[in-house]
C-alpha cells in the first residue's frame, strides 16, 4: 500500500536550508495532487514549533503530519530523500522526510502500521537512507511490505 501512494511522490535533494523547508519540499507533490492544501503544510511545522520533533520516527527519518482541520483532502504520502541530513529540533539529523496526510484517524493508522512494518527491520532503513533512485525506493518499500 505504501508504495502505491508513494509513486508519484518521491523527490530526491541534496540540501536543504532548514527543516521547516524540508516539510515544504517534501509536501509539494501533494500539494500538486491537490491532497493537501496550504494550511496541512503550515500545521505540520507549527506542531513541530510546539511539540518539538516528535515526528522522527526512527534516526534519520521523519514523518511529519498533522491533525486534519480541513487541510488533507485526500490520503496520501510523499517522500524526500536528502544527500545531506537536515537538523530538526534538539539538533536530530534527518536524510528522510516523509510527510503523511490523513482524512481521518483510521486512515492515519493503517499507513503508520504499514510504514511501522517496512521501518521496523535496520536493514531496510539503510537500504532507504543509500537509494539513489525512485524505482529503488520503491523497490525497497514492495519488499518489505
Amino acid at each position: 500500500m505504501l508504495s502505491a501512494y508513494l509513486e508519484e511522490t518521491i523527490q530526491f535533494k541534496d540540501t536543504v536550508s532548514s527543516w521547516e523547508e524540508s516539510i515544504h519540499i517534501a509536501a509539494a507533490p501533494l500539494l500538486a495532487k491537490e491532497n493537501i492544501n496550504d494550511s496541512y503544510v503550515d500545521d505540520m511545522i507549527s506542531n513541530i514549533h510546539e511539540f518539538g520533533p516528535y515526528v522522527i520516527i526512527v534516526p534519520g527519518i521523519a514523518m511529519p503530519h498533522a491533525q486534519n482541520k480541513g487541510g488533507v483532502l485526500e490520503n496520501g504520502m510523499s517522500l524526500l530523500k536528502l544527500e545531506k541530513p537536515v537538523a530538526y529540533p534538539e539538533e536530530k539529523e534527518v536524510k528522510i522526510v516523509m510527510v503523511l496526510a490523513a482524512t481521518d484517524s483510521s486512515g492515519h493508522l493503517e499507513l503508520i502500521s504499514d510504514l511501522a512494518s517496512v521501518l521496523a527491520d535496520e536493514e531496510i532503513r539503510e537500504e532507504l537512507e543509500n537509494a539513489q533512485t525512485k524505482d529503488e525506493v520503491l523497490r525497497i518499500i514492495d519488499s518489505a511490505e
